[in-house]
């Protein structure tokens, strides 16, 4: 049975009281409202009832009866900005938005910490406020280009969500010259100023200079590029050398035939496979992770340092690594014909690739041999080569986990990767696209075996234990709104999909994703999909993964490149010992943190290949392209161009036949005269009419 989502459940229920604040509901009310039959949520209803009862936010009026405790006056939240300086801050005290106009914004900015004064609105629906206090900046440091006077400068901002430049006195503009970029620190903000005073703390170089540029997008994102000089001498300090000791401690793999896939320009090895074969004709299967608690203790600089990144950053050229590189690339990478030290999750499985015993420990392995994605999927092909039989063997077992994993209802999406080639300037020549293949499949598949296996142990109740604290990687149902607008959608493709029970969801697209397979349509299709879909975060409350219809998983197999691994890894490891369970709210923390930065290095390697893609196309204006229409909004829609993925934007300003209107109803622009209608999925011919790097912007221009 699925687990029950606490968390969208009190949602749900605060939703109630707050659309009724003056009306009483029992439990049996309430479950009655949100159609709740079940035993289990029936129980759960009565206990969150009484969590929000001493959270403050319900009153319980008389034995059984609970009403909504009238909202503060004055509330916390996180400020987010909208466009022309309007913005809004959720607060979790009274689970509700608080819209927010500009001369009520002060000097409070994107996602600071802020107090608010709530009052009801008089136009619209809803509550209104305004800024009193900021409480926590949200962001430190800003990236910009300087900008400098006769006696001052200003940094010109490209950030969207900062609708100020920041004014620099030429005694704190260390060392920048006039079109550097830089990044400056708010020192302080007077009342009644327009811009806020900084001082410039790093200068990045020239404008326009690829490594300036991604140094500048990391600091867009708050993420470093380098690492301090204390933590390297920390990293010089760790002992490299294994010795008989603890080689004891370990179960050794060292004579057992393993392997490693991965990308060609790989540097950093997380995982290897291992197989063996067994008496009894089963195959004992090892999924070795990289040992990199063992190096990096709790607490220490190097700890604490990987912590505060929580990922490695992969943008468009280059890898900035969550440890330092003799860690990441060195020490703890798997490199072939190398004794390593490794953490395992084996498993014992039969033919038909039913998991029969499992066994999680500290182990030590020697790889055979290092393949890439390519080399393993000729072997594949041509069934010879180097390892052929073991590689044979596991693609075949991983084929099956596979098929039993879709009929389970994990969904399947597979689109392509867009990449570039870059010369040796950090100029774009060309744009290539990589294809998943079953290569990555078998990597794949074992890595979600071991990751499933590895949170079912910990988090799974069962005779004598006690499910432990532990880290999650959840992806919540999907929205069941937003999917019924995803089906109207389709429709207008001659699509359909049935949405009656959420179990079905998931066949019915991985259904929809094959009859598309090759259509124009099918990239955008499975783009919507995707957006209807809750976005996977980590979490120490458990409610499975939808995506991969796994009740229990976590994230066990990138030690190198992902915090959580990190601590899944010493979790485990303090559990297999039989230690007690862990401080759930200082894991929490640390899950929300990761989540957090992992967005952050989401969105910067989206910015980087954006920039790349506008530099890429600088010398092409003019030229045409065909397309398909990849987004609408009133303004006009985006367009991704057919042989690249390469996406930009027509603006509506720019139709010139007819005056064109928004129908939101339909996702569509739609004339007032000719009635022509503009929809995502038309193929389109367009040119590039300009490019905007400084924006990373591509305007394109319709050619009829």
């Amino acid at each position: 049975m699925k687990k029950i989502n606490k968390n969208k459940l009190k949602k749900d229920i605060l939703e109630i009281f707050r659309e009724n604040p003056k009306q009483q509901y029992n439990y049996k009310q309430i479950a009655k409202k949100l159609k709740i039959t079940n035993k289990s949520k029936n129980k759960l209803l009565i206990k969150i009832l009484s969590e929000l009862t001493k959270a403050g936010k319900l009153i319980e009026v008389r034995k059984g009866k609970y009403q909504a405790k009238i909202p503060k006056t004055t509330v916390t939240g996180i400020l987010n900005m909208l466009k022309r300086r309007k913005a809004q801050v959720y607060s979790e005290e009274i689970n509700e938005d608080i819209f927010i106009l500009q001369s009520n914004l002060g000097h409070a900015l994107h996602q600071d910490k802020v107090e608010v004064s709530v009052f009801a609105r008089t136009k619209r629906p809803g509550l209104e406020g305004e800024i009193i206090k900021v409480l926590e900046r949200g962001k430190e440091l800003f990236v910009g280009t300087i900008s400098i006077r006769k006696s001052f400068a200003f940094l010109i901002l490209e950030y969207q969500y900062m609708p100020y430049d920041i004014f620099i006195p030429l005694r704190k503009i260390n060392g920048a010259k006039n079109g550097d970029k830089a990044i400056a620190k708010i020192i302080e903000w007077p009342e009644g100023a327009k811009s806020p005073i900084g001082e410039i703390v790093e200068v990045l170089g020239k404008s326009g200079e690829h490594e300036v540029e991604m140094h500048a997008i990391l600091a867009e994102f708050d993420l470093p590029h380098k690492f301090e000089e204390n933590v390297n001498r920390a990293t010089k300090r760790i002992k490299v050398e294994i010795t008989e000791e603890e080689i004891k401690k370990r179960r050794d793999f060292r004579e057992v035939t393993t392997l490693t896939i991965d990308p060609y320009d790989a540097k950093d090895f997380d995982d290897a496979l291992s197989v063996e074969k067994l008496k009894n004709g089963n195959y004992e299967i090892g999924i070795h992770i990289a040992d990199v608690t063992h190096y990096v203790k709790p607490g220490t600089l190097i700890d604490k340092e990987a912590l505060n990144r929580a990922t490695s950053v992969y943008l468009v050229d280059r890898v900035v690594p969550m440890i330092p590189e003799k860690l990441s690339n060195n020490i703890c990478s798997l490199q072939p014909l190398t004794d390593k030290l490794t953490f395992s999750a084996v498993f014992e499985i039969d033919k038909n690739g039913i998991v029969l015993n499992q066994w999680f420990g500290k182990t030590i392995i020697n790889s055979n041999h290092r393949f890439n994605y390519v080399d393993a999927q000729n072997v594949i092909d041509t069934k010879e080569g180097t390892l052929n039989k073991d590689l044979l063997i596991l693609n075949d077992l991983a084929q099956k986990l596979r098929q039993k994993r879709y009929k389970s209802g994990a969904l399947s999406f597979e689109r392509s990767e867009m990449k570039f080639k870059i010369d040796e300037n950090g100029k774009p020549v060309s744009v290539y696209f990589v294809h998943p293949t079953e290569s990555h499949q078998l990597v794949e598949e074992f890595m979600l075996l071991a990751n499933k296996k590895v949170a079912a142990f910990v988090g799974q109740k069962r005779p004598g234990y006690k499910p432990k604290t532990f880290v999650y990687r959840v992806h919540d149902d999907p929205d069941m709104s937003k999917l019924n607008d995803f089906s109207n959608f389709i429709k207008k493709f001659g699509h359909n999909i049935k949405l009656k029970s959420k179990q079905k969801v998931a066949s019915n697209l991985n259904q929809l994703f094959s009859e598309i397979r090759g259509q124009k349509e099918s990239e955008v299709i499975q783009l919507l999909a995707i957006r209807a879909m809750a976005k996977a975060e980590y979490t120490t409350d458990n409610i499975g993964h939808y995506g991969l219809s796994f009740d229990y998983y976590t994230h066990f197999t990138s030690p190198i490149r992902r915090y959580p691994d990190m601590l899944s890894h010493r979790l485990l490891d303090n559990y297999l010992q039989g230690k007690q369970s862990a401080n759930k709210q200082i894991v929490e923390k640390k899950c929300r943190h990761s989540s957090k930065m992992e967005y952050k290095a989401i969105m910067a390697e989206r910015a980087s290949k954006k920039y790349k893609a506008v530099e890429f196309m600088q010398d092409k204006i003019g030229q045409e392209f065909k397309g398909i229409i990849s987004g609408m909004t009133q303004f006009g829609f985006f367009v991704e161009i057919i042989e690249n993925k390469i996406e930009g934007f027509v603006l509506v300003k720019e139709l010139e036949d007819d005056i064109y209107y928004y129908d939101e109803v339909n996702f569509c622009l739609v004339g007032h005269y000719s009635k022509k209608k503009f929809q995502m999925g038309d193929e389109v011919n367009i040119s590039i009419l300009r490019t905007n790097i400084k924006k990373r912007q591509l305007d394109f221009k319709l050619i009829e």
